[in-house]
């Protein structure tokens, strides 16, 4: 069984002008690193122009689908009865974008099969977290 699900989403891109821009995202959850799930970008959807990946909690995904979560980099809500808006904010800027309810559920829900939540942690190599960690320090 894999280990990891990718999931193409299209995310709309709120911009300062009156208009959404459909872009193209992938969201990625990976059993090795069962607390978190990402989402990238491809490079003609940055300002950079090279793919960006934001990484969060699963949980906070899952609780922003039904009610306003995260207070960081990342925050989540819902909109309307068929969206959930997924903010990033960082340094040069907010990304905001708006993806469809159901898409986000989906991938929850497969993500969950991989992984239940409250068992995450029984996902975790501990003694390869350690070593890296101790790594870290030497």
């Amino acid at each position: 069984m894999s280990t990891v699900i990718e999931q193409a989403v299209q995310a709309r891109l709120v911009a300062s002008a009156p208009r959404m821009e459909t872009v193209p995202a992938t969201l990625r959850y990976d059993r090795e690193d069962p607390f978190a799930v990402s989402m990238a970008f491809p490079p003609p959807a940055t300002l950079e122009g090279v793919e960006v990946s934001w990484a969060f909690a699963r949980e906070l995904l899952a609780r922003g689908v039904d009610a306003p979560a995260g207070d960081g980099d990342v925050r989540v809500r819902p909109y309307g009865y068929d969206r959930t808006v997924v903010e990033f904010h960082a340094p040069e800027g907010v990304a905001v974008v708006h993806v469809r309810t159901c898409e986000l559920r989906r991938f929850l829900e497969r993500s969950q099969h991989l992984v239940p939540a409250g068992r995450e942690h029984q996902y975790l190599d501990w003694d390869e977290e350690l070593a890296a960690l101790l790594e870290e320090y030497s």
